[in-house]
């Protein structure tokens, strides 16, 4: 059966790429996003089962499906329509919190300092190895809730608060239930390196892995148990090192997934380097990149995360994002999203990524859809709006797209409608 959508009356239609076929966008190609607008005549989409089939002003909308029957009509008038956000970065299963800990960032403590005390991604392995199947799986869906309100319609998931590996499965599990659970696309990334659990070596646990995590993963995955799209390791000094870090990547390669990992976050380790050599997708965080990394990452076409919220909460310094982009990185964003970072809006790691990094309102706006998207493999679907792609979209009641990022925090006011797939997943009330 076809069921057609028709969306009109839109003052704006934000579709980011040029419908030229492009994966991703870089350099002065962020900045020169596709947009339509009009200030005298509606702009209409045309939405047939999941896909966008027309895009145009309402007259040649109509003229064009004239006498063709029309399921649901959705008037936007004065609104403008955007790419639902794809949030390339986020740990969003995890038990307890970390409140405690804020106080002692906001007096200086650092993140490894922290983590040696007990705290961090120790602590927060400790309270989701005491929660429950049924209140991990209820907290996580509760948080894409968020995220889907706020306009994410497809979100990277990752593990890494089990490490060992019968809690890490537990959670590779629980993300594959959530698929049932709520309309947002879900791409799942293993990330048994996370951290070094207390009773082994960083070297024991590179060997655990390689040798025994990936393999059991594989099995699942070749019966159809788990739908794992990924590979991540925290590349860091006292975590994991880049050669231990390499053969963890190298590993998941092998068996089909795709290098995606934490890298020069905290110091300086040459992941950008190492990432760009064995043909990483993506690396996340890169404050302490090199020059020489940024033009390995470049060359590559390695897709570069940018988690501002990160750095803010953090006090540490941004990447240099600006070099990246000039240089040629594509630049992508993610909010982080876990109990160090709590967030879930992209709207406000869109303003932060304009404020902290430099970049413009354009750049942030690729670097939240189709970049985000390619960080993720799936841009040939998501992450723009185009004929033959998914209608993942936000209705946004404001005069113009940038309101989305200008209204810091304002999100709960300007998105009216998040739409997946064609349907209507949220509606904004009041």
């Amino acid at each position: 059966m076809t069921l057609r959508t028709l969306i009109y009356g839109a003052r704006q239609i934000v579709t980011v790429t040029h419908n030229n076929g492009e994966k991703m966008l870089c350099g002065k190609d962020m900045h020169n996003i596709g947009i339509m607008k009009s200030d005298t005549v509606g702009l209409s989409l045309m939405i047939e089962n999941e896909n966008i089939i027309a895009i145009g002003t309402d007259d040649d909308i109509a003229r064009t499906f004239e006498g063709v029957e029309v399921n649901e009509k959705i008037d936007a008038s004065g609104c403008c329509i955007l790419p639902g956000f794809v949030d390339a970065h986020t740990h969003p299963i995890w038990a307890g919190d970390r409140v405690h800990e804020y106080a002692k960032k906001l007096a200086g403590a650092t993140y490894m300092e922290i983590m040696r005390e007990g705290g961090g991604i120790g602590f927060t392995v400790e309270q989701t190895r005491l929660a429950t199947d049924k209140d991990l799986l209820v907290s996580l869906v509760a948080r894409l809730k968020r995220m889907l309100c706020a306009g994410t319609t497809y979100v990277e998931c990752k593990t890494g608060y089990g490490l060992e590996w019968p809690d890490e499965l537990r959670l590779l599990k629980l993300l594959e239930q959530a698929r049932s659970h709520i309309p947002i696309g879900i791409s799942i990334t293993y990330c048994g390196a996370h951290a070094v659990p207390k009773n082994k070596t960083a070297e024991e646990m590179t060997d655990d892995i390689v040798n025994n995590q990936i393999k059991a993963l594989k099995k699942l995955m070749d019966n159809k148990e788990l739908n794992v799209s990924d590979i991540d390791v925290f590349c860091e000094k006292g975590v994991y090192d880049t050669e231990q870090s390499r053969r963890i990547l190298l590993a998941g390669k092998q068996i089909g997934l795709e290098a995606n990992f934490h890298g020069d976050e905290l110091n300086y380790t040459g992941s950008a380097e190492m990432g760009a050599e064995i043909g990483a997708r993506a690396i996340s965080h890169l404050e302490c990149i090199s020059d020489e990394g940024i033009h390995a990452m470049a060359k590559a076409k390695t897709i570069g995360v940018i988690l501002p919220h990160t750095g803010y909460l953090l006090r540490i310094e941004l990447p240099p994002v600006r070099k990246m982009i000039d240089a040629g990185v594509p630049i992508a964003l993610g909010t982080d999203a876990n109990p160090n970072a709590f967030s879930s809006a992209m709207s406000i790691s869109m303003n932060l990524a304009c404020v902290l990094c430099h970049m413009t309102l354009e750049e942030a706006l690729a670097a939240a859809t189709i970049n985000s998207a390619a960080a993720l493999g799936i841009s040939d679907k998501y992450g723009s709006i185009e004929v033959g792609k998914k209608a993942d979209l936000i209705i946004c009641r404001c005069p113009s797209w940038e309101h989305i990022i200008y209204q810091f925090g304002d999100h709960t006011h300007l998105i009216r409608n998040v739409i997946k797939h064609g349907t209507i997943v949220y509606t904004k009330t009041g």
